[in-house]
């Protein structure tokens, strides 16, 4: 039997719902750039699909979630209160895929 690695108190893991109602898809991160980008390109990569009707439509939602006191909830910044959406904004960390989004418009 494999054994499961301990969670470090401070882990960082994204979360990704391609389509609401669903399972989460997880992955572990170790910073909050590497948490962005993984964000950003699920985010596209969802758009990729129904561009090229892979799927015919979606609801997704994803975030990022810390590991603190023996369980994940939510990141935010202990700083400013912002969730990591607002921090992302702030920090300029929202990762931009221009050749994808001029092809939308």
């Amino acid at each position: 039997m494999t054994k499961t690695p301990e969670i470090k108190e401070g882990a960082l893991k994204v979360w990704w719902i391609p389509q609401v109602p669903m399972k989460a898809f997880e992955v572990p991160v170790r910073s909050l750039e590497e948490a962005s980008l993984i964000l950003d390109t699920l985010a596209a990569y969802d758009l990729f699909q129904l561009d090229n009707k892979v799927k015919p439509d979606f609801a997704n939602v994803g975030g990022l979630s810390i590991y603190q006191d023996g369980e994940w909830s939510d990141w935010y910044d202990e700083e400013t209160g912002d969730d990591f959406d607002e921090y992302r904004h702030n920090k300029n960390l929202n990762v931009d895929f221009p050749e994808f989004h001029k092809k939308r418009e």
